[in-house]
């Protein structure tokens, strides 16, 4: 199909001249991008077509050779829409990249526009352990009953879990996939990607029939990074790419949040250096999570301690006392008194007020410790 035929198509119809030069340009890097940024879609469009600008560049050559019908009857084969800025429901946190995607391919009837406030992405090593994989799961589920949504990348490992915990709630999950949404990657998740095209949506900037190229896959990252109110990194190697996820969502003044994994674990390596620079925050559950990426006021947590105990409510004055009573058999007042280097009659105010206390019970002449409740 030629330029002109393409154009023909377009004509004043901004969707569409965006889905062609999503075709013609790879992310962040495309000509394109500048042009349309100057001149906008159709124009930019218009101009490539004329020779005005990228006369012998990859995007005209991409452009000859486009058949934008057989695009477009692609997406209707496969239920794929097409999010444009501006659509009431675009993502509109994208809208802080410097390179933002042409537009969004979308499988799935999830809303994207709340994303920078309820979402959170969750992400990790491929090559996770079952105490990474769980703990993904646990909190991605927690966070989906929670009302938030789970955005990933449909990997292998951390990702997978993530939506999975989310879906087992009956959560609404997001995943952002590097090649055409015809194309499941991996295809072992072809399955689970229906699964999240029904509960939330599949999500690219790539079009149909494009195949997963390692720079769309770091071009993809900064999609789940812009879109979400933090990123959550459970397991990452030094060398990890979700730690690319997590240095996009930094630059972007996003929250970013590590789960520490064992010292000995070089799968944990990576989220142990960005807690020890102190360039995330350290969380171990959902709640931890939300105090750091909730609603002000709503989602705070208070500070964890541990569990009273009853020896907490003896004073600094009666432990020496305290610590003489016997468990079992009962002791006399001059036993109790000499036992804990008191005089008789501060032992015996002492004793008063661990027995109002319900700590000692007296028997006649004796004193012993009450037992632990239950």
């Amino acid at each position: 199909m030629s330029a002109e035929r393409n154009l023909r198509l377009v004509r004043d119809d901004e969707r569409l001249a965006r889905i062609v030069w999503a075709h013609l340009d790879e992310p962040v890097q495309g000509p394109g991008l500048a042009w349309v940024a100057s001149h906008g879609p159709v124009e930019a469009l218009e101009r490539l077509v004329c020779g005005a600008v990228g006369r012998g560049s990859a995007a005209a050559t991409r452009l000859a050779a486009l058949d934008l019908d057989g695009a477009l009857r692609a997406m209707d084969r496969h239920r794929v829409r097409a999010l444009v800025p501006g659509d009431a429901q675009w993502p509109i946190g994208l809208d802080d990249l410097s390179v933002g995607p042409h537009c969004l391919f979308v499988q799935g009837h999830a809303d994207l526009s709340g994303l920078h406030r309820s979402g959170i992405a969750v992400v990790g090593s491929r090559s996770a352990t079952a105490y990474g994989t769980q703990t993904a799961r646990r909190i991605a589920a927690d966070l989906a009953d929670r009302g938030r949504v789970v955005v990933s990348g449909a990997a292998f490992g951390i990702d997978a879990a993530a939506h999975e915990g989310a879906l087992s709630v009956g959560g609404v999950t997001v995943a952002v996939l590097a090649c055409g949404l015809d194309r499941p990657y991996p295809a072992a998740h072809a399955g689970l990607l229906r699964r999240i095209a029904v509960a939330g949506a599949v999500v690219s900037e790539v079009p149909i029939g494009h195949a997963p190229y390692r720079q769309r896959f770091l071009s993809r990252n900064r999609l789940i990074a812009a879109a979400t109110v933090g990123t959550v990194v459970v397991e990452a190697s030094l060398r990890s790419g979700s730690l690319n996820t997590a240095r996009e969502a930094r630059d972007l003044e996003r929250h970013v949040a590590m789960v520490p994994g064992p010292v000995t674990s070089v799968l944990s390596a990576g989220c142990h250096e960005w807690i020890r620079s102190k360039e995330s925050s350290l969380v171990t559950d959902a709640a931890d999570v939300l105090d750091l990426m909730g609603a002000l006021g709503v989602d705070a947590q208070d500070t964890r301690r541990a569990a009273p105990q009853r020896e907490d409510l003896v004073s600094p004055e009666d432990q020496a006392l305290w610590s003489a009573v016997p468990v079992r058999r009962g002791a006399d007042l001059a036993s109790l008194a000499r036992a804990s280097g008191l005089t008789v009659p501060a032992t015996l105010a002492g004793l008063g007020r661990l027995t109002l206390l319900g700590l000692v019970i007296r028997h006649e002449d004796t004193w012993r410790k009450a037992p632990r409740p239950g």
